[in-house]
């Protein structure tokens, strides 16, 4: 099997996209963690499908899946290179379109200066929806790791799970060490993107995110979201933030409980080829 694709990167976070409206295709765990593959594949951290949309409101499906093969509900790094591919390839002439998804339905919007904003809606706190194994919902938990001190952390979810915990200095945050075990730690059934947040003022922060399924990545969008719904609910944070990662910056906007999330940064095309599965 023959397949075009367009590899992309949304702030280093790096995609394999495919159109699977004018390709029949229906892949594997085994094929995607072939076309992720640094070395013998393209490479990235997930690989996305757009398809058809099954509900007439909507203008396509967006499906994720990880590096390991496992499917996912959300992305919005991927979520605005989305945007971009399908503006690219002739798919829509739409500046604003609504794509389903796991997790619910996405608003995208292209911006003038070519940027993508992203309504990635209202974030879950209950535990229960995140899904996170907790009484009742707080605005801070504690998490016991073994062999390590126990975290405090904030547990959010943006159509995928996240741990936050604040860090004195992300350069030196134990990302490696930390970040497996706490994805994989037994209080959150289907796993968790672990994020490690410096607040550097009230209007901007500095953040790595350990991803399940793909470890630490360069950006990550619902991951910057998360952080800033957490500092927001800690008190720590303005409405509108600026959020640092290795691959770039991004702005994440927020008015606050019951208001959804709104995600602004850059999608870009690195090439487009095919490969043979």
């Amino acid at each position: 099997m023959r397949l075009e694709f367009s590899k992309m990167h949304g702030s280093g976070n790096d995609f394999v996209i495919i159109d699977a409206i004018n390709q029949q295709l229906d892949l594997s765990p085994k094929q995607v963690r072939f076309l992720a593959d640094r070395r013998l594949g393209i490479g990235c951290d997930q690989v996305l499908l757009v398809e058809s949309a099954s509900a007439t409101a909507a203008d396509f499906r967006y499906r994720i899946f990880n590096a390991d093969g496992g499917e996912v509900g959300q992305c919005g790094n991927g979520a605005r290179c989305f945007m971009r591919f399908v503006h690219a390839q002739g798919l829509t002439d739409k500046r604003e379109i609504d794509v389903e998804t796991a997790s619910g339905r996405l608003h995208l919007i292209l911006e003038d200066d070519d940027q993508v904003t992203v309504n990635m809606g209202v974030p879950r706190l209950d535990p229960a929806d995140i899904p996170f194994q907790a009484p009742g919902r707080a605005p801070q938990y504690t998490l016991a790791i073994s062999d390590e001190a126990p975290l405090e952390i904030g547990a959010v979810s943006m159509g995928n799970p996240h741990a936050i915990t604040l860090v004195a200095d992300i350069e030196s945050a134990p990302v490696e060490r930390l970040g497996p075990k706490i994805e994989r730690h037994p209080r959150f059934p289907q796993r968790v993107n672990a994020g490690f947040m410096q607040i550097i003022d009230f209007e901007t922060i500095r953040l790595r995110v350990y991803e399940r399924g793909s470890g630490e990545t360069l950006a990550c969008g619902s991951g910057a979201c998360a952080a800033v719904v957490i500092g927001r609910l800690w008190d720590q944070l303005a409405p509108h933030v600026k959020v640092s990662l290795k691959g770039g910056d991004l702005v994440v906007s927020w008015a606050g409980r019951g208001s959804p999330v709104y995600l602004t940064g850059p999608a870009t095309q690195v090439f487009q080829g095919r490969i043979d599965l």
